[in-house]
């Protein structure tokens, strides 16, 4: 009996180590992946990186006016929420520990 024990453990410790890995991996990832979001049908791009720090800021020149500054900001703050929002979406679909059954790993 103690010998399945010991094997199931051992089993375990190999696995929580492989998750470890794999999170190492994937926040490595994460960090050098970049993600694009666009406003104004291209006019304002924003790049994120998969941890949404914002990368670049892209704006073509016919986008800028003067007189509609706000225009511009509503593009930009637009075309971030569109980058961020993949950025989640890439993040929500990544393994967590909790779903190979390691609470609070």
């Amino acid at each position: 009996m103690g010998t399945g024990f010991a094997k199931k453990k051992k089993q375990a410790k190999h696995l929580q180590a492989q998750m470890t890995m794999m999170q190492q991996s994937l926040a490595s990832k994460m960090e050098t992946m970049e993600v694009v979001g666009t406003a104004g049908n291209g006019l304002v791009s924003v790049t994120l990186s998969g941890t949404g720090e914002m990368k670049k800021i892209n704006i073509k020149p016919d986008c800028v006016d003067p007189d509609d500054i706000e225009g511009l900001e509503a593009l930009i703050k637009a075309a971030h929420k569109e980058a961020f929002k993949e950025v989640q979406k890439i993040a929500e679909t990544a393994p967590s520990p909790e779903s190979f059954g390691f609470p609070g790993m």
